[in-house]
């Protein structure tokens, strides 16, 4: 493709991510009920009409903040239950990469958690679909865990990852009002919450979740420090 008609095709597209970030910002502002196109619109400084050459709907940009927000959850965490990691490790890496976007795309989160119960029901179908995928990549790690005898045997993988979500989560609603709790800190913390109540015995120490999930360079998933116990 000719270098003048590959720059016209990527404009398109980089307008697109644009007005998805701006709607992701109004919506997480507003809510979705009481933000409009209008208002996506003038924080971009562009004529209401010219939203709908990218996205047909209010409803549809929804969507897209949403899946974008899911689909990076899901991204990061197949990634990382592919690797050659045990179970607790890429727990660690899981919580770490899950609570990361909070300060990262906190508008994407906000909106994935609030507003999108506000889908129609064919937009919540497809949004759900993802989320169960992500659900069941984490289930998958925990019964993993539980089959290699690293994590507890009397551990419901369901619950537990229940648990673990709803506790992530959480932290979208008072991440920034607690004092020095940045996002890799409140990951540590729960990282060794995790950690302590579902190892098996003889597995992982608790005291080193923190290092395991950050390592001296600060990334998740860096290798763990056993001790055995007796």
């Amino acid at each position: 493709m000719p270098p003048a008609r590959a720059a016209r095709a990527v404009r398109p597209r980089r307008r697109a991510e644009e007005i998805i970030d701006a709607a992701a910002a109004v919506f997480a502002e507003r809510g979705y009920h009481g933000a409009s196109t209008q208002d996506v619109a003038d924080r971009l400084g562009m004529r209401q009409a010219s939203l709908y050459y990218y996205f047909p709907s209010k409803e549809a940009a929804l969507e897209q903040v949403c899946l974008r927000s899911v689909g990076d959850f899901l991204e990061r965490a197949q990634a990382i239950a592919n690797g050659p990691a045990d179970a607790a490790d890429k727990l660690v890496a899981i919580i770490h990469s899950h609570l990361a976007p909070v300060a990262e795309r906190g508008d994407y989160v906000r909106c994935f958690l609030r507003e999108r119960r506000f889908l129609p029901r064919d937009s919540a179908r497809r949004i759900g679909r993802v989320a169960r995928r992500y659900e069941s990549i984490l289930q998958g790690v925990i019964e993993g865990g539980i089959a290699a005898g690293e994590l507890r045997r009397d551990l419901d993988p369901r619950l537990a990852t229940l648990a673990l979500l709803g506790m992530c989560n959480a932290a979208m609603e008072w991440y920034g009002r607690e004092p020095n709790a940045s996002v890799n800190h409140i990951a540590d913390v729960f990282a060794g919450l995790a950690i302590s109540g579902m190892a098996s015995a003889g597995g992982f120490s608790t005291s080193s979740s923190g290092s395991r999930a950050t390592g001296s360079g600060g990334r998740a998933g860096s290798p763990p420090r056993r001790r055995m116990r007796g």
